[in-house]
C-alpha cells in the first residue's frame, strides 16, 4: 500500500473511532442507554422551563410522580458512562449533564418570551403519562436537544489509551504478508 493510501486508510480509521458512536445514534433502535439520555433530556428540559418559567412547583410534582422511573433511567445512565469512560465516568457524566443544560438554557434564550408559551404545555402532556414506558416514549418523541457528542445508542466498549492507540496504529500501518 502507497503512503498516500495508508495515510488515507489511517485517517478513515481515525474518524470511525471518533465518530462511532455519534455515528449509530441515527441508526439504533430503542436501547436502555438511548432511553436514559432520552429521559435525562426530557428531565433537564422540564427544570430549564420551571426555572425560566416560574414552574417550579409543576417540575417537583413530574419528579415526584416519575421518580422510581428516573431513578432506574440514571442507574442506565450511569452504567453507559462508566462503560464509555471508565474513571473518568463521573466527570464524563458531570460535563453530559452541564452541556445539557447549557444548549437547553441557550436554546430558551433564543426563543425568548415564546420559550415558555412553546414548553410550560409539557408539564400538561408529562402530567398524563401513567408509567415508565409511557414516560420513554414521550421522551423519545419530544424535540429535545442533546450534545450531539453524546447522542448513542449504548456504551462503546471500554478501550484504554494504549490499546485505542495500538488499533489506530495498526490500521494505518497494516502488516505486510
Amino acid at each position: 500500500m502507497s503512503f498516500p493510501m495508508r495515510r488515507i486508510v489511517a485517517g478513515l480509521a481515525i474518524a470511525s473511532l471518533l465518530s462511532g458512536p455519534a455515528m449509530a445514534a441515527g441508526q439504533c433502535g430503542i436501547s436502555s442507554a438511548r432511553q436514559a439520555f432520552d429521559v435525562q433530556g426530557l428531565k433537564s428540559e422540564l427544570m430549564v422551563t420551571a426555572l425560566s418559567c416560574n414552574m417550579q412547583d409543576r417540575y417537583n410534582a413530574f419528579i415526584e410522580k416519575f421518580r422510581p422511573d428516573l431513578t432506574a433511567q440514571e442507574v442506565a445512565l450511569n452504567g453507559y458512562f462508566r462503560t464509555a469512560y471508565g474513571r473518568g465516568a463521573q466527570n464524563a457524566h458531570d460535563d453530559y449533564i452541564t452541556q445539557l443544560a447549557n444548549v437547553q438554557s441557550e436554546r430558551g434564550l433564543k426563543a425568548g418570551v415564546a420559550f415558555c408559551q412553546q414548553r410550560v404545555a409539557m408539564f400538561d402532556e408529562v402530567a398524563v403519562l401513567r408509567d415508565a414506558t409511557d414516560l420513554g416514549g414521550y421522551a423519545e418523541a419530544k424535540d429535545i436537544v442533546q450534545p450531539a457528542s453524546y447522542e448513542t445508542c449504548a456504551a462503546p466498549e471500554a478501550m484504554s489509551h494504549p490499546a485505542r492507540v495500538r488499533r489506530i496504529k495498526a490500521m494505518a500501518h497494516p502488516k505486510r504478508g
